[in-house]
């Protein structure tokens, strides 16, 4: 309870207070390439519920089947804006709206696509969803250049499915495990000083 209140004041906050720079990344990503402003995906949530993810969208619209569900390296498909977005994980502002709606928090394990949850073990799979997906987490301040080190892969898919996913799903079960509202604080923290760095 206390985390869902901390969640739902931060991230309305964060959304009032962020509005004219949202405002301008919009008009930017609409002038540099076609396409909406937002990337919709679904991922896997609470209890492997599915949901749509908010995200700016840093890449060109894919033609359908064509688009690949992790990003390798320096992706072509990235744009220019869309490479900023990224670098300073600007493109995952607009998560605060799930975050309001209740499908993510601002700190759990990263939602991933129904593909890869598929090959999640169990009891791994179980204690991994039985939390809300977090905007930021353990894994994603640890495996910040997470493309860089698939873009050196011959097979990034496979480095990401044998080496990446498991070392990423390590660190969401001890998140899960020692659980409270000051590790959430002391990651929002660190997702912050990474960025900056």
């Amino acid at each position: 309870m206390i985390k869902r209140l901390f969640d739902v004041v931060l991230a309305f906050t964060g959304l009032l207070l962020l509005s004219p720079l949202l405002v301008l990344i919009a008009v930017l990503i609409k002038r540099d390439s076609t396409g909406p402003v937002f990337f919709r995906q679904e991922r896997i949530g609470l209890r492997g519920k599915p949901f749509r993810i908010h995200k700016f969208r840093t890449m060109t619209v894919a033609q359908p089947g064509t688009a690949m569900q992790i990003t390798v390296g320096q992706d072509a498909r990235i744009t220019k804006v869309g490479a900023f977005l990224r670098h300073y994980k600007i493109d995952e502002l607009p998560q605060l709206i799930d975050v309001l709606q209740g499908t993510m928090s601002l700190v759990g394990p990263r939602p991933e696509v129904p593909k890869y949850v598929a090959l999640y073990p169990e009891p791994t799979k179980s204690i991994v969803l039985s939390v809300r997906p977090g905007i930021t987490d353990l894994a994603s301040i640890e495996y910040r250049s997470e493309s860089e080190l698939l873009g050196k892969s011959s097979n990034p898919e496979k480095t990401y499915i044998e080496e990446v996913m498991p070392a990423k799903l390590a660190y969401c079960v001890q998140y899960v495990q020692q659980q409270s509202l000051w590790l959430d604080i002391q990651i929002i923290a660190r997702t912050f000083l990474a960025i900056l760095k």
